[in-house]
């Protein structure tokens, strides 16, 4: 192997924001960061945190720890708010294990550095299923770890929103997408072309797409009927597999899994304000979402039209 051979390439990732322990701004923007999702960047954050301050508080190990996390699942609401979502994560107890049951870590990390989790668990262990708000509890060996609520406690699926105090928090976007199509909710053409989807899939390109009003819908209110301060929002999300009926000019996807949020801002996880599930999406508008739901692990297929944006890379 020549030395040439060895060089290892440009890191194809570059920092847009990174915020200080307190949140405040030290580099980059929120407009940079929210520039880059608008086309279709994706997006990593490192933090930086102590392991007896946020692994093992009995520990002497004062060791600093780096992480650095893929959200694969990224929500832009009403196009100036980013939150991601890491949406394959495994509880790990470091150095060593996995946490002590198995679960979902659905970890969002908002734009600002605000933080939540929602934790459906895989064991089929019994819940009381009480639901709605709870006391957040205190974490006096935890005085970086803020919790704001609880959230459905009792039941297989708790959630909560909540600021850790990490050294820092850099924003990441690897921004090497191109936008080929966009379309409205009935499948017209607003800008670029399937035919250009089609090529770019044909020669072996990676898809995103981002769907628009995904996650719409949630019935937050007491009479059970959809919550009225839904905000206009993207879901962008990797397709898995990919299908081009070549007669009909119509091209499917069936996207990796996702998370859905009640759209605000900021993103936050409440009782019943979120699910997760698969997307088969149509570039004629229509959508199959294959709703799982958290409490009881029951699926159930929606049909819906939205308005979508196809990516390659």
């Amino acid at each position: 192997m020549t030395a040439a051979s060895r060089e290892t390439p440009a890191a194809p990732w570059r920092s847009v924001l990174t915020l200080n322990s307190d949140r405040t701004v030290r580099a980059g923007s929120a407009d940079a960061l929210n520039a880059a999702i608008r086309r279709g960047a994706d997006l990593r954050i490192l933090t930086e945190f102590r392991h007896n301050e946020h692994i093992d508080t009995a520990s002497d190990s004062n060791e600093l720890i780096r992480e650095v996390c893929d959200f694969q699942i990224v929500h832009q609401v009403a196009e100036r708010w980013v939150g991601g979502v890491m949406g394959l994560r495994q509880p790990v107890t470091l150095p060593s294990t996995f946490g002590p049951r198995p679960s979902m870590s659905f970890f969002l990390y908002n734009q600002d550095g605000e933080q939540g989790i929602a934790r459906p668990y895989l064991d089929g262990g019994a819940s009381d299923n009480i639901f709605g708000a709870a006391a957040a509890p205190p974490h006096p060996d935890m005085p970086r770890y803020h919790q704001h609520d609880n959230w459905d406690a009792g039941t297989s699926a708790p959630c909560h929103n909540f600021v850790y105090d990490f050294e820092q928090f850099d924003y990441l976007v690897r921004d090497e997408w191109s936008e080929v199509l966009s379309h409205a909710a009935d499948g017209s053409v607003l800008a670029g072309s399937i035919e250009d989807l089609s090529a770019a899939f044909r020669r072996g390109c990676q898809i995103k797409v981002a769907i628009r009003g995904l996650c719409h819908g949630f019935r937050l209110d007491p009479a059970g009927l959809p919550s009225a301060d839904a905000l206009d929002h993207e879901v962008q999300i990797q397709a898995g597999s990919c299908y081009d009926y070549t007669e009909r000019k119509l091209f499917i996807a069936g996207t990796n899994p996702l998370v859905r949020i009640h759209p605000t801002i900021p993103l936050r996880y409440v009782s019943r304000g979120w699910d997760f599930g698969w997307c088969l999406a149509c570039t004629d508008g229509h959508l199959v979402y294959r709703q799982v739901d958290p409490h009881t692990l029951k699926f159930e297929d929606q049909n819906m039209h939205c308005p979508m944006r196809w990516f390659v890379r």
